[in-house]
């Protein structure tokens, strides 16, 4: 299934769904739910050059509150 127009970003939502998180769909727009509950959206059609790091750090913020570190 395809989540996004970006490779890379599909491949990191592939990734935790293995782990135990889910998709929601809500008409065109794509979030992802924590095994915790805490939710983000998948940028679907990314313009941004950084829409990548992004994702990935909205993915390590939403990890270390579910496990009570600290980010720097």
């Amino acid at each position: 299934m395809k989540y996004s127009h970006n490779k890379d970003i599909n491949s990191m939502v592939k990734e935790l769904l293995r782990h135990g998180w889910v998709v929601i769909r809500k008409n065109k727009h794509v979030k992802l739910q924590s095994p915790t509950g805490k939710t983000t959206a998948v940028p679907s059609t990314p313009s941004d050059v950084r829409a990548v790091l992004n994702f990935r750090a909205d993915i390590k913020r939403m990890e270390l509150a579910s496990t009570g570190e600290q980010h720097d």
